[in-house]
């Protein structure tokens, strides 16, 4: 089995497929989109043809390509059960799922990088700033209620 990760070495959910497939002691290659470079390389079209969301992380595995940080890593533990990325009892794995949710859903799609963007471009870096510490504080002090 080959896999290639497309990733950003600052992108919080590729991130989170690197130390899965680290932690499960997975080989893969790393093929580096970088975010920010030339308007952004995830925009391209040849990287749409990949991830038609323009979005990292992506795991080519053979010929079929997953998307989503969450996807990712559940496939990777269906494929690689041990060392095992949740706990063992069903209340405790429903306790991480939750966490990841909180983060996954109600955090990171509400600041990442085309939401601030597109925040700055209409409304200014100021209101960018802003709706960032608005969401990343709104999300942590659900975490900080488990």
């Amino acid at each position: 089995m080959q896999m290639t990760l497309y990733s950003y070495f600052r992108s919080s959910c590729s991130w989170r497929v690197r130390a899965a497939l680290s932690l499960k002691g997975l080989d893969y290659e790393i093929e580096a989109i970088n975010l920010i470079k030339d308007g952004g390389q995830q925009l391209s079209e040849d990287y749409k043809k990949i991830n038609q969301m323009a979005q990292v992380p992506a795991l080519k595995v053979d010929d079929t390509v997953i998307t989503q940080s969450l996807s990712i890593m559940e496939y990777l533990e269906e494929i690689c059960p041990e060392p095992s990325l949740l706990p063992k009892t069903a209340l405790e794995r429903a306790k991480v799922r939750e966490i990841c949710l909180i983060i996954g859903s109600g955090i990171q799609p509400l600041q990442n990088l085309s939401v601030l963007q597109y925040i700055a471009k209409n409304e200014g870096n100021e209101k960018k700033l802003e709706w960032a510490k608005h969401v990343i504080e709104k999300g942590f002090e659900g975490l900080v209620s488990l």
